[in-house]
């Protein structure tokens, strides 16, 4: 197996991996668990929910996967947080018996709804404990955990405040954003305009509308809208009904290569969940970011900020949409300023951490021979 480091005389480590939910947190996730499997022959399991990615992604990288019941504490009803507050001394125990089953060495949480009870679990049998924030804010599970946990790798440094013995490491990427290359000064200008695998309703809406100025403003424009599969006709629809020169914007459900796509864009407008600025960031890509407001404890908004503030990235709020020309302008100005694009480029690249899995994986391990 390549690169993997043969421990003469030590036990192969056995680490949980725990939560999950959304992409943010099982994709890194996943990269970790493939970095110590091929780096140190560690044996994983995943511990999450079937409402959450991770009951799709992990069976597909070939990782075992064990589903406990547990429900939501944050931006829900009184009666939601009061049933899983009573499921939650389950949720412990079940975590537990796998802890124990599964012999772990170590207890890897990323957030989500089953990192909680099983960092609680390891915490309480005293099995060393490591949690991943990707968000600038830590979401509620690892708010809970994060003063008890013997270590911690966050993304942004403001996260690292919340947690004891906490290092910046950044969110594993695909080695093929970091391979991307800058653009020609001389390449027409191309925005791509991504909502997420399920794509962002409010761009499908306010894009199309406007994407005839646009197209008048900036010579040879040219736009790719990832629209999601429930709304790529409908958004196909109002491009057309917009007049727009057909050859010049195009609508999509999905987009594969997505490091291929972001690498052909001279800007990227998109939201700005954690695993889209990492890439972002790996691909030296100058952003326009509009913040999820929905999201929980408003984290967009603050990893949006880190952006901005490192002069990565451009953030226009989403009540600041409904000032006419808000967005069209932004999108144009920056359009326009291919050497303001440039710097913001390289400035997102200086963000990025290209060890970050590696790097994650050797604290678990350090961790598990503790």
């Amino acid at each position: 197996m390549t690169g993997l480091i043969q421990l003469t005389g030590f036990p192969v480590p056995r680490i949980l991996i725990a939560g999950g939910g959304t992409g943010g947190h099982i994709i890194p996730a996943l990269a970790v668990a493939r970095e110590l499997r091929s780096r140190y022959n560690a044996e994983i399991l995943f511990v999450g929910t079937a409402r959450g990615m991770e009951s799709r992604l992990v069976p597909e990288a070939g990782f075992r996967l064990e589903l406990i019941e547990i429900g939501p504490l944050n931006q829900v009803s009184l009666a939601t947080k009061l049933r899983t507050l009573a499921g939650l001394p389950l949720s412990l125990v079940a975590c537990s018996k796998l802890i124990s089953q599964f012999k772990a060495d170590a207890v890897f949480g990323v957030g989500g709804y089953a990192s909680g009870p099983a960092m609680g679990a390891a915490i309480l049998r005293g099995v060393p404990t490591m949690a991943f924030e990707p968000n600038a804010v830590p979401g509620m599970a690892n708010r809970l955990v994060g003063r008890w946990v013997r270590a911690a790798a966050v993304n942004f440094p403001p996260a690292a405040a919340w947690f004891r013995n906490a290092e910046v490491t950044g969110i594993p990427v695909r080695p093929e954003f970091f391979a991307l290359q800058p653009l020609a000064d001389d390449a027409a200008p191309h925005l791509l305009v991504f909502g997420g695998s399920q794509g962002a309703r409010l761009f499908n809406t306010l894009l199309p509308p406007l994407v005839p100025g646009m197209l008048a403003a900036v010579p040879g424009l040219t736009i790719l809208h990832q629209a999601g599969a429930r709304h790529a006709e409908s958004t196909r629809a109002a491009y057309v009904s917009s007049g727009a020169d057909p050859a010049r914007w195009r609508v999509e459900a999905f987009l594969d290569a997505m490091a291929e796509r972001i690498g052909e864009a001279n800007l990227v407008m998109a939201r700005s969940g954690a695993s889209t600025v990492a890439e972002l960031a790996a691909a030296g890509k100058p952003a326009l970011l509009v913040p999820f407001a929905a999201a929980a404890d408003n984290h967009q908004r603050s990893n949006a900020l880190v952006m901005v503030q490192a002069g990565a990235a451009v953030m226009v709020e989403e009540r600041e949409l409904s000032v006419s020309g808000k967005l069209a302008e932004a999108l144009i100005g920056l359009l326009k300023d291919g050497e303001r694009l440039a710097r913001m480029g390289e400035q997102a690249r200086s963000l990025a951490r290209p060890d970050a899995a590696e790097q994650i994986a050797k604290r678990l391990f350090d961790l598990a021979r503790v």
